[in-house]
């Protein structure tokens, strides 16, 4: 199953509480893990890779716990955000390393499959101290999938990596993710991951804020209205539909757009959904389009950190 879950986790250092009463559930997929800089991101990673004990509740690996269990171990792979400390070895000597301490039955052979996963061959033979950032990143992920790892953990893998690295590297996240394994990885950079992982987790302050599909989300909100374009054919009847359509009970706002269209805030889509087909009938109004504008995931983070 290779499923994690978080029980009512929490973690505090002294006085400070980093995570707080968080439970959760990661299976196999991609999952992006969300939230503002010290929303407890790193600590949850660090919770679900064996790293650190929770102060309260359980983390388990289907149903096992992590902390001091070396065959959750085996099945975990982590790539942390911190640098790679070990400047002075090469990064073939990293991995074989890694592949090592794994007790993998060929070090050596995992060792050239993950490296040629990265596209790291060549530069292998290099002190990882010459390293550019995308690169180093590259070899710490070498590193976590010597042992062909079923769950795959992330720290903030897209920093410092450059255009091409990063297609390959959201390339590979989703490949692992249609071969079954659990993939979760933490960001801030929204737009690679709406593109990766339809499936997030937001944290802010060390606390489980949503869940889910971001769409659905945004749909959960019910105290937020939804944003909507709607195009008529025409600038005259961009005009008389968005003064036809503050006058409906389940619209907030209405403006008109510049580049054409109205801007409709609304407060309840079912009542709009219904009315929208009427007015546009009654004032003579041909609709071409109907999108919604706030169910990007850069929306929804917008709303459940700022909320």
């Amino acid at each position: 199953m290779n499923t994690i879950t978080l029980e009512e986790t929490s973690r505090w250092y002294g006085n400070v509480v980093a995570v707080n009463g968080i439970s959760m559930t990661i299976g196999p997929g991609i999952t992006g893990l969300l939230g503002p800089n010290g929303a407890g991101k790193t600590t949850l990673i660090a919770l679900m890779s064996g790293f650190l004990s929770p102060s309260a509740g359980r983390v388990t690996l289907d149903g096992q716990p992590i902390w001091r269990n070396t065959e959750a171990y085996r099945t975990i792979g982590l790539v942390p955000e911190r640098e790679v400390s070990f400047g002075y070895l090469t990064g073939r000597q990293f991995v074989l390393a890694n592949a090592e301490l794994q007790g993998v039955p060929d070090p050596g052979a995992a060792g050239e499959r993950a490296l040629e996963i990265v596209d790291l061959v060549e530069p292998a033979q290099r002190r990882i101290a010459t390293y550019s950032k995308g690169m180093r990143q590259r070899v710490k992920l070498a590193s976590a999938l010597v042992h062909d790892p079923a769950v795959l953990l992330l720290d903030e893998p897209f920093n410092g990596v450059d255009p091409r690295q990063r297609l390959h590297l959201m390339n590979l996240l989703r490949r692992m993710g249609a071969e079954g394994r659990t993939v979760l990885f933490s960001s801030h950079i929204l737009e690679e991951v709406e593109q990766v992982a339809r499936q997030i987790e937001v944290v802010v302050s060390g606390r489980h804020a949503a869940s889910g599909d971001f769409g659905q989300i945004r749909r959960l909100m019910t105290d937020r209205p939804v944003q909507y374009v709607v195009v008529g054919d025409g600038a005259a009847q961009d005009r008389a539909l968005a003064s036809a359509l503050i006058a409906e009970t389940s619209v907030v706002a209405v403006s008109l757009r510049p580049q054409g269209g109205v801007d409709v805030s609304v407060s309840e889509f079912g009542d709009f959904a219904q009315r929208l087909p009427v007015v546009a009938r009654d004032h003579g109004v041909r609709v071409l389009e109907l999108t919604p504008t706030d169910e990007s995931l850069e929306s929804v983070f917008s709303y459940l950190v700022g909320g």
